[in-house]
């Protein structure tokens, strides 16, 4: 998939979360220049962009062959320009992009604690990892719905040893176990939303309501989701064209067909409906969200786009 050295610039690259905290702590700094008026938050930012670029691009090997995402595979791979033409459009003046690098810069501090943050004892009690409880959360509300559809796999512990898998037999007496990880609590997509409320200037009660709208709906569609890719897979009720399916992914075993096609294909793809569907839902609520996504719209296809009066937005103060 890669070219000899593009495998040699990634062996130089730290590991995913460092090189990830490195990039939230270098736009707060940049994003701390330019609310001072100082010229070198614009230079700082622009090549923070670009450090942004080589992140997604560490991130395409993951995605493609142990994740066996396509989607995610995708998204990686149109990041590393995306982030590269960013950062020479803010170094060359497109102020506007500011907005956007201080949401990446949120959107990260929300999500990284959940992954780098490990159990600590503090005073004498002992705190779990964040993630581990965000999880067991969501594993929790998961089989209380599998369990109202008339469903009722065990409850045994996962990979990383938190109570958040669900161990269903077969009908041939083979077991299937599905995990219940930090990607299947929503984590990413409210970050996200929480990033770009928190970046643009607003009232804060129109900000309050966009934030509830976003993440309340990313919730519930999120435990709708796990329940559906956990019902189907541990039922292997979407066994179609194992071969194929098997091949397309490199995978072996048959067992897996079911959970690639409802997790890595439908929910993947119905994921970033849904997204586009909380976005125009969001951005009426808080139409000065225009502006990021006017940017990310630039980047995307080169051409100006106004929001505001295509999707018919009130017309109220923005970050312009």
């Amino acid at each position: 998939m890669f070219g000899s050295g593009v495998p040699a610039v990634l062996s130089l690259l730290p590991d995913t979360f460092t090189f990830a905290w490195l990039v939230a702590i270098l736009f707060a700094v940049a994003w701390l220049l330019d609310s001072r008026g100082l010229a070198a938050g614009r230079s700082l930012a622009a090549g923070t962009w670009a450090l942004f670029g080589l992140f997604w691009l560490s991130t395409v090997p993951y995605f493609a062959f142990e994740h066996q995402s396509y989607v995610e595979s995708i998204l990686a791979l149109v990041g590393v320009p995306a982030c590269m033409y960013a950062g020479y459009l803010l170094y060359n003046g497109r102020a506007s992009l500011f907005t956007l690098t201080r949401a990446i810069a949120i959107m990260l501090f929300i999500y990284l604690p959940f992954e780098t943050i490990p159990a600590f004892t503090l005073g004498g009690v002992a705190f779990p990892e964040p993630r581990r409880i965000l999880i067991e959360i969501v594993a929790t509300q998961t089989g209380m719905l599998i369990d109202l559809l008339g469903y009722a796999p065990e409850r045994v512990a996962s990979s990383e040893g938190y109570n958040a898998a669900y161990l269903w037999t077969l009908d041939d007496g083979h077991t299937y176990r599905i995990d219940i990880v930090l990607a299947c609590t929503g984590l990413g997509s409210m970050a996200i939303f929480g990033g770009l409320v928190a970046a643009v200037e607003a009232p804060l009660r129109r900000k309050i309501r966009g934030l509830a709208v976003s993440v309340s709906l990313i919730y519930v569609l999120n435990i709708l989701r796990t329940t559906f890719i956990s019902v189907v897979a541990g039922n292997q009720y979407m066994q179609w064209y194992p071969d194929l399916v098997l091949a397309m992914f490199g995978a072996s075993d048959p067992y897996r067909v079911s959970f690639l096609i409802s997790d890595r294909i439908m929910s993947q793809l119905l994921a970033v409906v849904a997204l586009i569907g909380i976005t125009f839902l969001v951005v009426r609520e808080l139409p000065e969200l225009a502006v990021i996504l006017e940017d990310v719209l630039y980047l995307l296809t080169g051409d100006e786009h106004d929001l505001t009066e295509a999707l018919d937005l009130p017309r109220e103060p923005t970050n312009r």
